[in-house]
């Protein structure tokens, strides 16, 4: 069987042919060995002065933008439809700089016929005059040489995303071609570069009473997966950016053929129209919305001139978890960090010191904890800063540790101040927070009795978890299959090594419906917190995981997917740093094992069998799998569980927002968005299995 990727896509299990190494090869290998073992003295050390192949002139030096195309996803993180999608963001943050700069406040972004993507803004203009030290155009400069930037000093942009200064000369480098179009000092400047290499000099013509900058550029097919836009991946982000910069028009326009729309997003109410938007599903609290925007100083010191932007907007539902969502500089910290750390802790102090002061909480009543104060929440945290710290190149989590005391004093004060001026919330927001205490209290004893039934301590589950006999959290696996039949099999198949087996009885719960205390006493779930070992909630430790890999392996039918989509619900919302770390996978067994002769070949899906039965020429033997315990366990091994043979998919989270609004509509309690979302994507099935 061919070695299959484990990654995001899903790939055909078929026979790979063993390539024959060529006969001069190894003659040359063994040469090269014998010439090795006489340089060696006894001690086993290659004598100096021999030729090893290995000198300066293996040394090799990537000049310009070699090292962005030999390497792109350094730079970009992927050459797959995420990291083409990233090269319109890296030249649409540019042009949101200059928004937060106060010098643009209309961006639009077009998706040409030819396939290439223009961005066009009423900014400055980026500079064309000759650079003082580089001794070309400052246009060439910013679109050839990495790490060159205006965001550097702090005096070109006092507030960006893009710290690194290698945003648009790494599109420039992977793209087929880009055209820079400036309009500046009254006159209208071009420049055309190929695969990052300027295609001639500047030009200037004409005469322009506008600025701005326009790009255009083709995104090189030599180095990405697909050149093909995805329109709601790219809208999606188009319509945080105008939530988060208030006022900022951005049209967003498709003129490929058959595709032809344009949409424009413009906010005039930032973040409370984010959070409308955020909770326009569900039931609210109270219709206000809180809303505070203060332009701040660190305070480092008397001569600090630095300018911080902290802004939040919350409104409480009725539902039973918090929702809050980050930003920093537009960028979203899926991982939180210290403005998040500010903002919960302030949030709790308040809501318990005016709570106190009025009387609402009485004496008795014990202080609402930190899960029990954000209960059905919906926030939406965005600071604005020069100097944000963040976590590598992936900027998921902010480090800058005086942005917690700035969140903090902010927010305390001003959620404070509101909640005095409106008794009515602040009753139905402690009323809803002590019900939470007690569902909170009922849910710790339901933990409790889950810990004593710890694996290590009493083996309540060794009857259902076939543990691994390594202890090597980086390397071991822990499957959950789908029914007792199934999990038989993958017992017999496993490497008892370094595999675990968990067999899930029926449906678990739909976590998405209940409150924590309901979901612990479900036994299929307790049983899996400890089998994973890491714990939820508050207590949950990334670090006391018992896996690298949590793989959930179900059957190709309607009723694993619905299986599959419970558990990714329950790990997303109750171990959802389990997802954000690569730990959650998923099997994609065969449906179909085709038979000639002597030869099997197992196929994923319709399409590999089409392809397969073509090169049998019509004629085989066909068998499809109705689930996997049907599979006997050397099939099972061989085409799900062994990491030689095997395809599975990595679970990722690109679009935290995109998510949640994903697993509410699937799982929640309302219907209509659910059947709405249904019917809009009806056309894109192309059969259904019932």
């Amino acid at each position: 069987m061919a070695r299959a990727k484990t990654g995001s896509e899903t790939l055909d299990l078929l026979p790979e042919e063993p390539v024959p190494t060529p006969p001069d090869v190894v003659d040359e290998a063994l040469a090269q060995a014998k010439e090795v073992t006489k340089a060696k003295g006894r001690s086993g050390k290659v004598a100096t002065g021999v030729d090893t192949a290995y000198g300066a002139e293996q040394i090799q030096v990537l000049k310009g933008l070699e090292a962005v195309r030999k390497r792109p996803a350094m730079y970009i993180g992927s050459t797959s439809e995420k990291g083409l999608h990233h090269l319109v963001y890296e030249v649409v943050d540019n042009s949101v700089d200059e928004a937060m700069a106060g010098h643009c406040d209309r961006i639009e972004v077009l998706l040409n016929p030819d396939g290439s993507c223009t961005v066009r803004d009423n900014g400055r203009g980026i500079p064309v005059e000759m650079h003082p030290t580089e001794k070309k155009s400052t246009l060439e400069v910013v679109l050839t040489v990495l790490h060159a930037g205006g965001k550097f000093s702090g005096e070109g942009y006092k507030v960006s995303g893009g710290l690194h200064g290698v945003g648009v000369s790494v599109v420039n480098a992977l793209s087929e071609w880009l055209e820079a179009e400036v309009q500046r000092d009254g006159k209208v400047h071009h420049m055309r570069f190929q695969r990052g290499d300027a295609a001639g000099p500047i030009t200037s013509k004409g005469s322009s009473k506008q600025t701005g900058t326009s790009i255009t550029f083709m995104p090189d097919s030599q180095i990405f997966e697909t050149v093909i836009w995805d329109f709601q991946v790219l809208a999606r982000r188009f319509r945080e950016l105008a939530y988060l910069n208030q006022g900022l028009e951005i049209v967003f326009t498709d003129r490929r053929k058959g595709e032809e729309k344009t949409v424009t997003y413009k906010y005039p109410g930032g973040l409370r129209a984010f959070v409308e938007e955020l909770n326009h599903d569900h039931e609210a609290l109270h219709k206000q919305i809180f809303y505070t925007s203060q332009v701040v100083k660190p305070g480092e010191s008397e001569t600090d001139t630095r300018e911080i932007q902290v802004e939040c907007a919350l409104q409480y539902n009725t539902e039973y978890r918090d929702r809050i969502f980050t930003f920093a500089n537009n960028i979203n910290t899926v991982e939180g960090g210290t403005h998040l750390e500010g903002f919960k802790s302030a949030l709790t102090r308040s809501l318990n010191q005016v709570a106190r002061k009025t009387k609402v909480l009485k004496e008795k009543e014990k202080n609402l904890s930190g899960d029990d104060a954000r209960e059905g929440l919906t926030a939406v945290i965005s600071v604005k800063l020069p100097d944000p710290q963040f976590e590598g190149q992936t900027k998921t989590q902010l480090g800058n540790s005086y942005i917690r005391g700035l969140v903090d004093s902010l927010i305390y004060e001003e959620f404070g101040t509101w909640l005095e001026q409106n008794p009515a919330i602040l009753k139905r927001i402690v009323a809803k927070g002590l019900q939470a205490q007690r569902a909170r209290e009922a849910a710790k004893a339901a933990r409790d009795r889950t810990r004593k039934q710890s694996l290590l301590r009493t083996g309540v589950l060794s009857g259902k978890l076939a543990d691994c006999s390594e202890i090597n959290q980086d390397e071991n696996e822990l499957f959950l299959v789908e029914g007792d039949s199934a999990g038989g099999t993958a017992k017999q198949g496993r490497d008892r090594r370094f595999q675990a087996i968990l067999p899930l009885r029926g449906k678990i719960i739909n976590v998405e419906k209940a409150r924590l205390d309901k979901v612990l006493t479900n036994e299929e779930i307790s049983n899996l917190i400890t089998a994973i070992g890491t714990n939820i909630g508050e207590e949950f430790d990334i670090t006391k995981r018992r896996y690298d890999k949590v793989i959930v392996m179900t059957d190709a039918d309607v009723d694993g997917a619905h299986i599959r989509t419970l558990i990714l619900t329950f790990l997303f919302r109750h171990m959802p740093d389990l997802v954000l770390r690569g730990h959650v996978y998923v099997a994609q067994p065969p449906l179909y094992k085709v038979t000639k002769g002597k030869e099997s070949v197992y196929c994923l899906d319709d399409a590999a069998l089409d392809a397969q039965m073509k090169k049998f020429g019509g004629k085989a033997d066909l068998k499809r799998f109705k689930g996997l315990g049907e599979m006997n366990p050397d099939e099972l091994q061989e085409t799900t569980m062994d990491p030689a043979t095997r395809t599975l998919l990595k679970i990722n989270i690109d679009d935290m927002v995109e998510a949640e609004e994903t697993f509410e509509i699937l799982m929640g309690d309302n219907v209509e968005p659910r059947r709405n979302f249904i019917t809009d994507r009806a056309r894109t099935v192309v059969e259904l299995d019932i």
